[in-house]
């Protein structure tokens, strides 16, 4: 288990809130973009910017840094969020999500943005280029860890599954990857569009470490990562099950939201509701 206290977790609660209310409005400016799956993956990047990563937000080329490669770009607007949040750039910024000339481009753009490690777009590519990262890594002789964030709904891509199968042959113990088990996809569920299960033993049969979480439990979600350290001569996979659209009850588990902004009127209302769960989350830890 790792040494997270009650303190830091109801910190990182409540700024996983703050990223969310963040989510909303820079997508009701931008008039588009996607919604489920950001505010699904709001707690895991809010661990990793705030407490997993070895970062400097100042110095974002830094090169002993842990890398956090997204493969499932689509989500990028919690990514920017949580990277204002962290101090990687100004908050207003994050006003300017995909407007003409914006760092903050609809999927991201490694070479725009400081702190950014790749492009992605098409889906399926992260893996890959994450196992060529951990594999350059170890042959340099480098300590840092590569984290690569999935969708579930992507794992229908093919060179996927190549990625996958190069980190388990390699015994990438340096990659982490954690899937948004989120089970929706733009058309609808995961298991009736192209069923993905059983998901775990696919993993296992390619040589990694597979463990299950509650994607929303920030105690969970630091443990997993910690227990990824301690395997030896495996990569190791977190299965992160989320709920997509979570902390807004009117589109939770909605898959019609999976690439759909708010509305001005929708945003007032699920701005509103973010902020009395941030109320909720002080006084529970109270």
């Amino acid at each position: 288990m790792s040494d997270i206290h009650d303190e830091k977790i109801k910190e990182l609660e409540v700024k996983a809130n703050e990223v969310r209310q963040t989510i909303i409005e820079m997508l009701t400016e931008a008039g588009s973009g996607h919604t489920a799956g950001p505010l699904g993956m709001a707690d895991i990047f809010t661990a990793f910017y705030f407490h997993i990563l070895n970062h400097d937000p100042k110095k974002p080329d830094w090169e002993e840094r842990d890398r956090l490669i997204l493969s499932n770009g689509h989500i990028v607007p919690v990514q920017y969020a949580a990277m204002a949040h962290a101090g990687y750039f100004p908050l207003e910024e994050t006003k300017t999500l995909r407007k003409f000339g914006s760092r903050l481009q609809g999927h991201p753009e490694r070479e725009k943005l400081p702190g950014l490690e790749n492009t992605s777009g098409p889906l399926g590519s992260g893996l890959s280029q994450s196992a060529g990262i951990a594999y350059g890594a170890r042959m340099d002789g480098k300590k840092f860890r590569i984290y690569c964030l999935l969708s579930d709904g992507e794992h229908d891509a093919g060179n996927l599954w190549e990625g996958a199968m190069f980190a388990g042959k390699n015994k990438l113990s340096n990659l982490t990857a954690i899937i948004d088990r989120n089970n929706i996809q733009i058309n609808g569920m995961t298991e009736d569009v192209m069923p993905l299960e059983p998901l775990r033993e696919k993993y296992e049969a390619f040589n990694w470490h597979v463990i299950d979480i509650d994607g929303h439990n920030i105690e969970e979600i630091v443990n997993a990562v910690e227990q990824a350290k301690a395997i030896f001569e495996k990569p190791t996979l977190i299965i992160a099950h989320t709920i997509p659209g979570k902390g807004i009850k009117d589109i939770e588990f909605d898959y019609t939201w999976h690439g759909k902004p708010p509305k001005p009127e929708e945003a007032k209302k699920f701005l509103k509701e973010l902020r009395t769960l941030g109320g909720k989350i002080e006084s529970e830890h109270e």
